[in-house]
């Protein structure tokens, strides 16, 4: 095996924040010093390159002097730290509503994972992979996020297998809580959320009857696609500053606190926690 030099490309402010999180719960957890191989700012930087290149874990670890086993008990204590400081859906409302945001964006992604044999009956009675996603044509996990009117990620749901559709996400993540502030704060979505109630705005599709839309509603949603459209922007931010939500190879039920952790992260370098 041949050792050779990387340098990691964030900065050294979050690998210190990371670190202090780190400390904290090894105290909390009653860790005797000089007990473990490494100290919380090199398992933060080991974390910290996993979230940005992905890859085998083990032999990252191994780069670390870590054996696999511990590669993967730092790596799970990293992301647990990270996804316990992630804003709960309450918390980031209200922080959008005494912002001011006009509106937010509500949007969702796959997230797409290993193979998995999990099952499920589909609405037509018949037992399908309850993780593939017909959309994305791959093992996947539903993800659903706000996003302020520039696209910035303000909040990520937990993982739903990658057959759920978006509008059943929502209604089982998102909608109930969102509901009191969407007179003020309505919120912005795709054809996809189609009958998620009043507040929620999405584009009005196509007659079936294959006439055409009048003027008036086609003014409506290319407006509203105009402002909707840069939602896209928040799960692009995180999954291309944080590579390995790009394809999680961990178990499906870390996905979600995957991508907190990651929001977590990107609120960081954007200056949204001191």
């Amino acid at each position: 095996m041949i050792p050779y030099r990387a340098i990691l490309d964030v900065p050294r402010e979050l690998v210190s924040h990371l670190s202090r999180l780190l400390r904290a719960e090894r105290r909390l957890r009653g860790t005797r010093k000089r007990t473990r191989k490494s100290s919380p700012w090199w398992q933060a930087v080991y974390g910290l390159v996993w979230f940005r290149n992905g890859g085998d874990i083990g032999n990252l670890g191994r780069g670390f002097g870590l054996s696999r086993t511990t590669s993967y008990r730092y790596l799970n204590e990293v992301i647990d730290v990270l996804a316990e400081q992630a804003p709960g859906l309450k918390d980031a409302l209200d922080r959008a509503q005494a912002d001011g945001w006009p509106h937010l964006i509500l949007d969702g992604t796959l997230t797409r994972i290993d193979r998995i044999g999990e099952k499920k009956t589909s609405v037509k009675g018949k037992k399908i992979d309850a993780w593939y996603s017909g959309k994305a044509r791959a093992f996947a996990a539903n993800l659903q996020g706000l996003m302020t009117p520039g696209g910035f990620p303000i909040w990520v749901s937990d993982a739903l297998p990658g057959s759920t559709h978006d509008i059943t996400a929502a209604r089982e993540q998102v909608l109930a809580t969102t509901r009191p502030y969407l007179k003020g704060m309505p919120l912005l979505a795709d054809s996809g959320y189609e009958g998620a109630g009043a507040g929620v705005y999405v584009p009005v599709k196509q007659p079936a009857d294959g006439l055409e839309l009048d003027v008036d509603t086609r003014t409506r949603n290319a407006l509203l696609r105009s402002l909707r459209c840069l939602g896209e922007r928040g799960f692009a931010l995180l999954e291309q500053r944080w590579r390995t939500l790009q394809h999680v190879h961990l178990s499906p039920s870390r996905v979600g606190d995957l991508a907190k952790a990651a929001l977590v992260l990107t609120h960081f370098e954007h200056g949204m926690i001191a």
